[in-house]
């Protein structure tokens, strides 16, 4: 083996190093953002999701500790009450909530806690830490005036508003109107928390990717002013009453954000806190790295240990919006056309934290075809098929049977991917990932074709070393798949017969050439590992 090895080590391929802070190894603590129930879920609902899951798969495969992500939905707020219309908002509630619980049990999110706001174990949350904040002197009353959104549930500082030709306001960042309010509100002081809160921010991993943690600096340097946290009850009825004045309702997002703690046992049994990560969208960013980490300071609480803020998705070129009719719905006709595993697939692939995605689903039918069904599949079928393995094994390897210099460049990609893969999960930048697999695919491929092993006899050792060395390629690049597509990736070792202690991140420290690879069979069944979808073009 010292001859291809040395083959391997001429080959220019760049080693890449870790240089994100390391996360907590031993239960990993990830939340998406909890999921207003004012309309069903779309897309980009389904996105953060996965994103979430699969980090929480990543961390499990390197540490094999449990791991807790917890997703639910945010059901209070006037825009909710507005959306049940004549129907009992409770049973509205209960509606569009078990959408999301549907949503997710198609897709393999594999969550530990689905939390509703309206649930009596949050409401004694959010009292206790509105007591806790009211008992260290950061909640008092006044006169709070500004632009209100109420589309967005959000006060809007002057100088983020738009004026229109008619004279109306709206917001800058969302184009929704605002109308000046001045209401008597309990106040949150937020600016004698500053100090602690730029101590905070002054990590960088605190909020990922850069340019989002730049953006959260350049708010800050806005201002930093206290906050109104609370609504007046006759306006925002559907809501959590404050402690012992019902009079007001406790602003949403306040009660909203507290579903961290909640989940974690809040306040009675308080565990593994902080939270690792929140994956969050970019347009909740604000709430998530401003707000809620003042909030936690002020009580005393550490900040979440990183923010992921994510981009969003447009469909064919457009922003997604009800009234262009291209919303999409994950849990309709386009999880049956491009399969569950298929978009769950084709969106981390495609989904980059840092700019918005484009969902085309011709483009997605492409992509799953020539990935899925043919790079990955194909492959599996070829050294499968019974008339290049009759005897449905994965034979032995030998050295001596292929020439070093022909399977140099398959065995340096299938030594690099972990170490590449590995720093692009931790990044979360999972679509880099996926590049990573594809290039070794193709790799791959281009062996097993200019092998030609249909051309050697069938007991021969070159074509038992050929299809040993396409076997470890299936094994490597599905373990390091699993975090993407769970399913299918678990269909393609089983086929195999890896077992499934020997599907973690170290066991891709051995690979068949660092010893003896003895014979093995595979499972026997007849496997369509992703099928061709049709009308891509």
């Amino acid at each position: 083996m010292e001859r291809i090895l040395q083959k391997v080590a001429k080959c220019r391929w760049s080693r890449l190093a870790a240089s994100r802070r390391p996360l907590s190894t031993s239960n990993f603590f990830i939340t998406t953002p909890i999921f207003y129930v004012n309309a069903s879920p779309h897309i980009g609902h389904l996105y953060t999701s996965l994103v979430a899951d699969a980090a929480q798969r990543f961390q499990r495969l390197l540490t094999k500790n449990v791991s807790f992500l917890s997703t639910g939905t945010d059901e209070h707020g006037s825009k909710v009450e507005k959306a049940a219309g004549k129907m009992d908002t409770q049973q509205y509630c209960d509606k569009i909530s078990s959408q999301y619980v549907e949503m997710l049990s198609m897709y393999s999110v594999d969550y530990s806690t689905f939390v509703r706001t309206t649930s009596l174990e949050h409401k004694k949350a959010v009292h206790a830490f509105w007591k806790r904040l009211n008992d260290r002197n950061f909640i008092y009353t006044g006169e709070y005036s500004g632009w209100y959104c109420e589309a967005d549930e959000a006060f809007v500082p002057e100088s983020r508003t738009e004026k229109l030709a008619d004279g109306s306001r709206v917001s800058a960042e969302s184009g929704r109107q605002v109308d000046w309010t001045c209401e008597e509100n309990f106040l949150f002081r937020m600016s004698a928390v500053q100090s602690d809160f730029s101590h905070w921010l002054k990590d960088p991993s605190a909020v990922q990717p850069s340019k989002f943690h730049s953006l959260v600096q350049l708010w800050v340097q806005e201002g930093f002013h206290d906050v109104s946290i609370t609504r007046p009850s006759h306006r925002v009825p559907w809501g959590i009453p404050v402690p012992e004045n019902p009079q007001h309702s406790i602003y949403v997002w306040m009660d909203a954000l507290v579903n961290y703690l909640t989940v974690a046992g809040f306040p009675d049994n308080l565990q593994n806190w902080p939270a690792d990560v929140h994956v969050v969208g970019k347009d909740i960013l604000r709430f998530h790295a401003i707000l809620w980490p003042s909030l936690l300071i002020a009580a005393g609480l550490e900040p979440p240990r990183q923010i992921q803020c994510h981009s969003h998705w447009k469909v064919d070129g457009e922003k997604m919006s009800k009234s262009r009719g291209n919303v999409i719905d994950p849990r309709g006709q386009i999880g049956s056309t491009l399969t569950h595993e298929g978009l769950r697939y084709f969106l981390l692939r495609e989904g980059t934290n840092h700019s918005d995605a484009n969902f085309s689903q011709v483009k997605a039918m492409n992509i799953l075809n020539a990935e899925l069904a043919g790079k990955l599949g194909n492959l599996l079928n070829r050294c499968t098929g019974k008339s290049l393995n009759p005897r449905q094994i994965w034979p032995a390897f030998v050295e001596a049977a292929v020439e070093a210099q022909e399977v140099a460049p398959l065995i340096a990609a299938l030594q690099e991917l972990p170490a590449k893969a590995k720093q692009h999960y931790a990044a979360f930048n999972f679509y880099k990932a996926v590049d990573e697999v594809i290039l070794v695919l193709q790799v791959a491929n281009k062996f097993f074709e200019d092998q030609k092993p249909w051309t050697l006899a069938r007991d021969s050792a070159e074509i038992q070393s050929i299809l040993s060395l396409t076997f470890e390629t299936l094994r490597v690049v599905g373990i390091v798949l699993q975090p993407v597509i769970p399913k299918l990736t678990a269909r393609l070792l089983d086929r195999i017969s890896v077992p499934l202690e020997k599907r973690f991140w170290g066991d891709l420290e051995q690979f068949l050439w660092d010893g003896v690879k003895t014979e093995q069979p595979l499972k026997s069944e007849k496997l369509t590992l992703f099928p061709r979808l049709g009308d891509g073009k």
